[in-house]
């Protein structure tokens, strides 16, 4: 209300750099009373490209007062040191929340599993080790744990219609986790982002191909989870090679009293 250019020249408010001007410059009045070298300075040590730091001084130096008001500026002023304070506290303690779940993270027995994958990095890796957990037999089979997390589609047929939609009673979470890392998946693996590029020339929603996708890696990581073994992309790449040049397989039928039965096979 007093200082709306704050939320045209930072697009997420909530920064530290957002903060520490508010801190500084609290309102439009005092920062423009700022010497353009003070406030390069600044926006320089808190790492701001210097292209856009010449744009930011221009806008400071066009800019208009919003309200004038001496009891609205004051008030507000107040409020929003406050709420800067707030969010530096709320900053240190998410911080501190990070290092321990990283420790935690790294000392966990199937973290060579789990950090292998691609694109798990620091923020997926602790939530996909919690999502499989370390209980073996938890899951028999990867359509278990599929059905579970909500990726395995649900089929419905009444008479002669059948449909199918995505599963709605399941842990929400658990199915974003896996939908998050199959999508950050396709940027580090090469077949990942083949398959999903293949979804979407077949008309599937961005969303639909990447639940496909992550329908695929459970049955990867369920592997990997069950054998204790880390994801070779390299492995799996000449995995696939193998069954794209593996020769066609022919069933032969043949006719038994009226009934077609199966023969046998040739390649």
């Amino acid at each position: 209300m007093f200082f709306p250019q704050i939320l045209v020249w930072f697009s997420t408010p909530d920064t530290v750099v957002v903060s520490r001007l508010l801190q500084r410059w609290p309102t439009l009045d005092e920062l423009q009373r700022a010497s353009s070298r003070d406030v390069g300075s600044f926006l320089r040590e808190n790492r701001i490209e210097e292209s856009r730091i010449a744009t930011l001084q221009e806008l400071i130096g066009q800019a208009i007062a919003a309200i004038k008001d001496k009891a609205v500026v004051e008030s507000s002023v107040l409020i929003v040191a406050r709420i800067v304070r707030q969010l530096e506290a709320l900053r240190q303690a998410i911080a501190e929340h990070d290092k321990r779940i990283a420790e935690l993270a790294e000392s966990h027995p199937d973290y060579g599993i789990f950090s292998s994958l691609p694109g798990a990095g620091s923020a997926m890796t602790p939530r996909l080790i919690a999502a499989f957990g370390t209980q073996r037999d938890r899951y028999p089979t990867a359509s278990a744990i599929q059905c579970y997390a909500g990726i395995a589609p649900v089929t419905e047929s009444s008479g002669k219609q059948k449909w199918v939609h995505w599963r709605w009673a399941c842990p929400k979470f658990l199915r974003q986790t896996f939908h998050e890392w199959a999508w950050m998946s396709t940027r580090k693996s090469k077949w990942a982002r083949i398959f999903y590029d293949q979804q979407r020339e077949r008309n599937k929603s961005h969303h639909a191909a990447v639940r496909a996708l992550s329908f695929k890696w459970l049955r990867i990581l369920f592997r990997c989870w069950k054998d204790r073994v880390p994801y070779d992309e390299t492995r799996y790449a000449l995995t696939l090679q193998k069954r794209a040049s593996a020769p066609p397989v022919e069933m032969r039928f043949k006719n038994v009293v009226g009934f077609t039965k199966l023969d046998g096979f040739s390649c």
